[in-house]
């Protein structure tokens, strides 16, 4: 019985049996009891499926995983300590030292710092594009040594919404897959592997969990990309892994699984950015009213931007739902029931009126998040882009004042008059 994105929402991932909870258990184990040494030592040669120890697996983290990767229509899923974590994974998992990744420029600073700074001391190489890039410039930016490619459905801040389409023939035409950043639309609004993407990863603090409660991310694997056919690009999965006896991670696992299981056995074991179970609980009680709440958030922000566009001391509005949006038409194609509540914007005044509207805000809080159901509100430049020069904010869709409004799940009425004062305020 295939079901819908709302029933999943629900009911997706944990099924109790007979006498069992209802409502998903908290695991909270670092460990588990064996009979024997020898079936332990199965678990450890990844010859048997169980838990020995909670840095990589746990059983609420893994029910929770289930929902995510239905969600998405994925054939595997891991949780991860944060949207950072997250992304680091995905890459990492396949990427090293010598090796390249081309990217989206209009992505999410923590990411973008994650590539530019930290992953190339690590040896990576990272040539970022524009999303709306010329086919040529696309197709020039491959080297012999690329890995993957990777962008953001809806760019944060700047909102742009990513061609998954295009960028992933791009990607399977030089055999590399493309990993997607679903944060902003969340599967309800957009499941980018039916359009191409072969892995996505969440940053599940924001709109899965929607209350500010939990700090989490999650990769979830199409488990369609043929590792196998670029065997010499992939070895990590494609030949023996000496830490775990030689096993074939595509041989063992097959394409559905290889991937997952990889990021678990080894990058898990190693880093250890795991979700507590606790998260991971608070997570899932956000996931089954994920589907209500997405609706509200973009009722509210496409009559925000619609406001905001209207109003004389406001100059510039993004907000791709809007008719006469830049990206407005890959909008009606990839999100076609809703984007995001996430209006980006700029005021007269720059810095300064940028500053003076956000302190007048009486419903809206300034505070380092986004896609919350209470309304917040953030100045890019001065916050979580903060490290970017300013061709680098430009380059990334960011102008030096943009503002970032994230419309909660308020009464929209409300929120108008709020926007409306502050205004006034400027």
């Amino acid at each position: 019985m295939s079901k819908s994105i709302e029933t999943i929402c629900v009911q997706g991932g944990y099924q109790p049996k007979n006498g069992e909870p209802r409502q998903v258990p908290i695991i909270q184990s670092t460990t588990f009891k064996y009979d024997t040494s020898e079936f332990m030592g199965k678990l450890f040669d990844l010859e048997e499926a169980g838990y020995f120890y909670t840095r990589l697996q746990n059983p609420t983290n893994d029910n929770v995983a289930a929902k995510i990767c239905e969600l998405e229509g994925g054939s595997a899923a891991m949780l991860t300590s944060s949207g950072q974590a997250a992304s680091f994974f995905s890459v990492f998992n396949i990427a090293g030292v010598g090796d390249h990744i081309v990217a989206s420029s209009e992505l999410y600073g923590g990411t973008y710092n994650l590539f530019a700074v930290t992953m190339k001391r690590m040896g990576i190489e990272f040539t970022f594009l524009p999303s709306d890039c010329s086919d040529a410039e696309l197709e020039a930016a491959f080297e012999p040594n690329t890995k993957a490619v990777f962008g953001e459905t809806i760019a944060n801040p700047a909102l742009t919404v990513f061609d998954i389409e295009r960028w992933a023939q791009a990607a399977h035409a030089h055999g590399v897959p493309l990993i997607i950043d679903n944060t902003f639309p969340t599967p309800v609004n957009c499941r980018p592997i039916e359009w191409g993407a072969d892995i996505v990863v969440h940053s599940t603090t924001k709109y899965m969990d929607g209350h500010g409660s939990a700090v989490g991310g999650c990769i979830v694997d199409a488990g369609r990309f043929d590792w196998n056919a670029h065997a010499d690009r992939f070895p990590g999965l494609t030949t023996p892994d000496e830490s775990y006896h030689g096993v074939v991670y595509t041989e063992r696992f097959g394409l559905e699984g290889a991937f997952i299981t990889k990021a678990t056995a080894q990058l898990m074991r190693d880093f250890g950015s795991t979700q507590s179970p606790q998260n991971a609980f608070l997570l899932n009680l956000g996931l089954e009213s994920l589907h209500l709440r997405m609706k509200q958030h973009c009722i509210n922000g496409l009559a925000v931007a619609e406001y905001l566009s209207a109003h004389p001391k406001v100059v510039q509005v993004k907000y791709c739902d809007l008719p006469g949006d830049p990206y407005h038409e890959l909008a009606l194609k990839y999100l076609p029931g809703g984007s995001c509540g996430v209006v980006s914007f700029r005021v007269a005044g720059g810095r300064a009126g940028a500053e003076q509207f956000m302190k007048s805000l009486k419903l809206g809080q300034i505070a380092t998040h986004v896609a919350d159901a209470r309304t917040c509100v953030l100045h890019p430049a001065n916050a979580t882009h903060r490290q970017m020069s300013d061709e680098e904010l430009t380059a990334a869709g960011i102008e030096p004042d943009m503002i970032r409004l994230s419309c909660g799940i308020e009464a929209t009425a409300d929120l108008l008059a709020d926007v409306k004062q502050a205004l006034e305020a400027v």
